[in-house]
């Protein structure tokens, strides 16, 4: 079967896309499990760009290593391709991850995962509208709103209180910068392997953010066995989602794939419970509630509301 028909197959994008946010899911309790085995404060904003920064060097490593063993030969990178990676690498890694690491460092996880959840309105905005490749349409939209209410409903109690540039709006500014690399993956995957483009971006992108992070003051003064191991599973969460998330958009629209990035704040209260411990104020009910709400918004973007009416009116036919 051809890779389009596989990728573009509902149940096989469904299942994909949900693997990829249930590892996304897992980072949130994982990276504050990590910083704290490596005793890296949650003020220390430069040594937490140096963890990123040597974690996205390793997503990079293994991207390229699976992807090589896959298609059974390296993938290197080309100069022609070069200014593409980097200009992703700007906006998916560098800008994305650097405002992210700093604003949440000045905001509360509630406050940045309903900001974050917005790069699903943000990536089909930035499609439609500035590199055009897909229609916006009233279903997305409305899509959109219902699962984002399901993200607003699950960090209830911690979405008040006052909005700061460096919190609040550097993680605002991590979401743009997502959505402006969505639009970029779509646009370059239709030339370039994806899974090269993603682990040349994640290099290039590391590399530049650990010699920031160190440029900056930053420092890893514990290094242990497990910090090393939660450092090498970040590495494969980033390596292994981010691969296939840029496949997904590959064969299909930005929005088809998008709308699932509102289980990512789902799966990282729920993971942050298992793990942490960390209660959302929502409960068990509200997290029910949002759960079906995020999943409403997917299915009404993903599935045509007119073609369900045309096989519901064949039944009485």
């Amino acid at each position: 079967m051809k890779a389009k028909n596989i990728f573009t197959n509902k149940a096989i994008v469904f299942t994909l896309a949900l693997i990829c946010c249930l590892l996304w899911g897992s980072a949130f309790p994982c990276i504050k499990i990590g910083c704290r085995l490596m005793h890296i404060s949650s003020e220390d904003a430069s040594s937490q760009i140096l963890y990123a920064g040597l974690r996205f060097i390793l997503a990079g490593i293994f991207a390229l290593l699976i992807g090589s063993t896959v298609v059974r030969k390296p993938l290197m990178i080309k100069m022609r391709s070069f200014p593409k990676a980097l200009k992703l690498s700007c906006f998916q890694t560098i800008s994305q991850y650097t405002f992210f690491y700093i604003g949440l460092s000045r905001s509360t996880g509630m406050k940045s995962s309903v900001i974050t959840a917005s790069n699903v309105f943000l990536s089909i905005l930035v499609a439609a509208l500035v590199f055009r490749t897909e229609k916006l349409t009233l279903r997305k939209l409305l899509g959109c709103a219902v699962g984002f209410s399901g993200v607003v409903l699950i960090n209830l109690s911690g979405i008040g209180g006052e909005f700061k540039l460096t919190g609040e709006g550097f993680v605002f500014l991590s979401a743009l910068s997502y959505a402006f690399s969505s639009a970029l993956i779509k646009k370059y995957s239709q030339t370039e392997d994806p899974v090269m483009l993603s682990g040349w971006q994640f290099v290039i992108g590391g590399m530049f953010m650990t010699a920031s992070g160190l440029t900056f003051g930053g420092r890893i003064s514990v290094v242990n066995t497990l910090g090393l191991l939660m450092l090498v599973y970040l590495a494969f969460v980033s390596a292994t989602a981010f691969s296939l998330w840029s496949t997904l958009i590959k064969y299909n629209n930005v929005s088809t794939v998008s709308v699932f990035g509102f289980m990512n704040p789902v799966f990282g209260v729920v993971l942050s419970y298992l793990i942490l411990m960390e209660k959302s104020s929502a409960g068990f009910v509200g997290t029910v509630v949002a759960l079906f709400l995020v999943a409403a918004g997917i299915i009404i973007v993903n599935v045509p509301i007119n073609h369900r009416i045309e096989q519901f009116k064949q039944l009485f036919k």
